[in-house]
């Protein structure tokens, strides 16, 4: 291949060259013959956007059979959590903590994306992030790097199988290259200031994961970091992710950020972005034209060399040499019919949907209900086939969707189910459709209450600086605990929120997320106890946005505080003085805790954690440390228990986390049973990357979990020689 790729080269004219570093947009860029015309002249190397196996194929044809060398196109669209069957969004993928079933919707959102004629996806999101007011973190893997490195393997192994040539496979992009999902205020697109001991220890480990499994591209991010641009960061993305990380695919710009470097105040002019964005590394640009209208004539200037230009070339032209594309570039137009939401794809799509909901209350156990319950059904969430599918979803179809009330009354009839949404969508402020709920309520015995927030209310550049519900939604959660009546929440949302100021009102909490096509039959498999909850929470619930940014991983301040060195502010004496109440790291108000912690999950059965212990309590370098607990579960229904181990460096050159997830088991355990479940922990598991890059393994004393989630859990302690 790699002598294919110089010999192709090495025929190519420097347009030519240029033209394959340039993606576009065919609506944006200009008539269908204006495109035709550019591709006929080796002026694009891909397209975005182009839907449908037989308008592919024709501009594939001019690439390939008008074009003087033939070099396919390649067709990219953002397919983030399923192309026409969608799933979860990420966020909720990442709650499932199942690689399997996540690298199985992905290879079922790659077959019904490559069906019509797409060959590359903008996905996975791998970006951490622990702030719930950023829009985005709809689409990426929650606050811990080791879960977003599960997303990470798990997408780009299911979009690219085990042979990129597969026609039934389409190439990755991990996205977005890196430390987006740290902006500032949680604002989208924000300034983001990241120490290089982070960059490397929380940021980075999601995109080596990424790489490792193959990753045939990488995009670069909107955000400027540490004040420079991602997209013109030639140590980031020239030095470490292709240097040091050895990746060997190409890296594509995200929209026009090369030339939005203007705007950031870095670049001067368009010939300058250009200049920065190749000198950086970025290989295609993706939308706006530098690269077109400039890298010529800086090249005959020397402020770029053509070493940097062949360098780029030859990485795509690597990934559609991987791709299959010069050997068929043509798509089967028949195929398309028989893959699209195909029933086995409605299955996964359902299971992976109870997988990622998570039960945060379940007081005297209401959950789960009783077929033929009579059931008030409330909520602007109830019927919402289309909101249910969450953020990017360009190519999904409501009408594929089941929704929550049409799986209510096909499970529990029609006769027991009685239906009032009260507000016609999230941020309605109306009260008038209360009358019917409270008709509703009255009929019923228990009322299941589906709110939260619109699709279009997450993802990018849907920041938000509140996070409580929003419309009249507390007002309806209000007006069902008046009743007298049990209530069951279900929250389908793009971020954690909502809960600060309602939790209090219900009996049981099932927080949905954005669930996809088969919201529906997923949650009444759970309420109604066909399915038993799993799900674990992938990031940290904040009690209110003032607790933002909020995550378990955190560092131990010199004055850190427990539950008896705070007072609410409620709670402090009139004229109290000033170091009557202690001085530790907390906010009077909210206090130190969370409302709910990572890795946070109930299920209808209880699981109890007992005898933990250590293979030894003294290893050297080099040895496996094994960790043991037993796990039994004491209620009466099977059950999966989604086990963490947690280590902390109690000393280190540089302050450690309180806690890191190292490893996780899913364990499924009968009524009475117990099972020991075994962790194997490398000593080169136990270090940490220093602000060069260099990875070092400290000895010192640890601390370890065996644990339900990240503030509980069965400790023990060794030490590394």
């Amino acid at each position: 291949m790699e002598k294919k790729i110089q010999e192709l080269v090495s025929k190519m004219t420097l347009e030519e060259k240029i033209g394959q570093m340039c993606q576009v947009d065919p609506g944006v860029f200009g008539s269908e013959e204006e495109v035709k015309e550019a591709v006929r002249n080796g002026q694009l190397g891909s397209l975005l956007n182009l839907i449908g196996a037989e308008k592919v194929n024709a501009i594939q044809k001019v690439a390939v059979e008008e074009s003087r060398l033939g070099i396919p196109l390649m067709i990219g669209r953002d397919v983030i959590h399923g192309y026409r069957t969608i799933f979860p969004i990420p966020l909720g993928m990442a709650a499932s903590w199942n690689e399997e079933l996540v690298k199985e919707a992905a290879a079922i959102a790659a077959k019904e994306a490559a069906s019509e004629g797409i060959n590359w996806t903008f996905a996975p999101m791998i970006d951490v992030s622990r702030d719930p007011r950023w829009g985005r973190i709809a689409e990426s893997g929650g606050e811990d790097p080791l879960i977003n490195a599960m997303v990470a393997r798990a997408m780009v192994q299911g979009f690219q199988g085990e042979d990129l040539s597969d026609p039934m496979t389409i190439a990755a992009c991990a996205k977005h290259y890196i430390g987006y999902g740290a902006a500032e205020g949680g604002r989208d697109y924000n300034t983001t200031i990241i120490p290089d001991i982070y960059l490397y220890n929380v940021y980075l480990p999601s995109f080596r994961a990424a790489v490792d499994a193959g990753v045939a591209t990488v995009m670069t991010a909107f955000n400027d970091i540490n004040g420079i641009p991602a997209s013109g960061h030639q140590r980031n993305v020239r030095g470490i992710l292709k240097q040091d990380l050895g990746f060997d695919g190409f890296v594509v710009s995200d929209w026009a950020s090369i030339q939005e470097m203007m705007a950031h105040g870095y670049a001067a002019d368009e010939k300058h972005a250009a200049q920065l964005g190749l000198s950086a590394g970025v290989d295609m640009e993706m939308a706006s034209r530098t690269y077109a209208n400039h890298l010529q004539e800086l090249l005959e200037e020397g402020k770029i060399t053509m070493e940097w230009i062949d360098d780029a070339v030859k990485r795509i032209l690597r990934v559609k040499f991987r791709l299959g594309l010069f050997d068929h570039p043509y798509v089967d137009e028949s195929l398309a019919d028989s893959v699209l939401v195909h029933p086995q794809h409605l299955t996964v799509a359902r299971k992976l949907a109870e997988e990622s909901m998570v039960l945060l209350k379940n007081n005297n156990d209401l959950l789960p209900l009783k077929k033929g319950t009579k059931v008030a059904l409330i909520g602007p969430m109830v019927d919402q086939p289309y909101e249910q599918l969450g953020t990017w979803i360009f190519d999904g179809n409501e009408n594929d969707s089941k929704s929550v009330l049409e799986a209510f009354y096909e499970y529990n009839g029609e006769s027991n189910t009685f239906f009032a949404e009260g507000l016609k969508y999230t941020r309605d402020k109306s009260t008038k459709g209360f009358a019917e709920v409270e008709k509703a309520i009255a009929k019923s015995d228990v009322v299941v209450a589906v709110v939260g927030e619109e699709a279009i209310l997450s993802g990018e550049a849907k920041s938000l600086a509140e996070l409580d519900f929003v419309g009249a939604q507390n007002q309806l959660l209000q007006l069902a605990a008046s009743k007298g009546k049990p209530v069951v929440m279900v929250v389908m949302s793009g971020r954690p929120g909502g809960l600060y100021k309602t939790q209090h009102l219900a009996g049981a909490i099932l927080y949905a997320w954005h669930p996809g096509t088969m919201a529906g039959p997923a949650l009444v498999n759970l309420i109604f106890g066909e399915s038993v909850p799993s799900g674990k929470l992938p990031v940290t619930f904040p009690k209110g946005e003032g607790q933002a940014p909020i995550y378990y991983a955190h560092k131990m301040s010199g004055r850190p505080a427990d539950s008896s060195s705070w007072t609410h502010i409620d709670d402090i004496p009139v004229k109290a003085v000033q170091h009557s109440l202690g001085n530790t790291n907390h906010t009077l108000d909210y206090g130190f805790t969370p409302l709910y912690p990572f890795g946070y999950g109930l299920s209808y059965t209880t699981f109890e954690y007992s005898d933990i212990s250590l293979s030894s309590d003294k290893i050297k370098m080099g040895d496996v440390l094994k960790v043991f607990a037993t796990i039994t579960n004491t209620g009466k229904v099977q059950g999966t228990e989604i086990v963490q181990l947690y280590t902390r460096d109690l000393v280190g050159s540089y302050t450690r986390p309180v806690k890191e997830l190292k490893d996780f088991r899913r364990v499924t355990l009968k009524p009475g049973e117990s099972k020991t479940v075994t962790f194997e922990l490398k000593t080169d598991e136990l270090g940490f990357y220093l602000p060069d890059g260099n990875y070092v393994v400290e000895p010192g004393e640890f601390h370890v979990w065996i644990a339900p989630n990240a503030a509980e859990g069965l400790q023990s302690e060794f030490w590394l020689e």
